[in-house]
């Protein structure tokens, strides 16, 4: 393991990186879910539906894709930065980003039901889909601001 404090003077700029990079991978995990709940009122098959395939691939691909990539290699760099031991945080900070990669991964799992045109889902469903990152994001910056443990 790498000894606490490597980063150096880079430390800042690695952190800023992470949350800039957090902050486009939740915009797009916020209006992903939204575009399904869209999506999902429009007919299979339609031109509307091939528009919207589009939209959330694009959104997928050149937005929330790269953008949670980038946030977890910042993120790792901070966090062997800090060091595992003694940030009891960290560690559920950690298990709460694999939670919101999970979700990430079924978002684009979604999508390709939209794609093969046979999406079950409700506009409703999505709706309700879409508040889950804030279940994730408001222990998440808890944990990080205030560092109760």
């Amino acid at each position: 393991m790498l000894e606490p404090g490597w980063l150096g003077g880079a430390y800042l700029w690695i952190k800023a990186l992470h949350v800039i990079f957090v902050i486009f991978w939740m915009a797009g995990m916020f209006i992903l879910p939204r575009y399904f709940a869209y999506h999902s009122e429009c007919a299979a098959g339609s031109a509307e539906d091939r528009l919207w395939q589009v939209r959330e691939s694009r959104l997928l691909r050149i937005i929330i894709n790269p953008s949670m990539a980038f946030a977890w290699l910042f993120g790792l760099a901070l966090a062997f930065h800090l060091g595992f031991a003694d940030n009891g945080w960290l560690h559920l900070k950690l298990a709460l980003v694999l939670a919101l990669s999970g979700y990430h991964g079924l978002l684009a799992r979604w999508r390709k039901d939209f794609v093969k045109g046979v999406n079950t889902r409700s506009s409703r469903f999505y709706r309700i889909a879409n508040e889950i990152p804030t279940l994730a994001v408001i222990p998440i910056v808890i944990l990080v601001i205030v560092k109760p443990f």
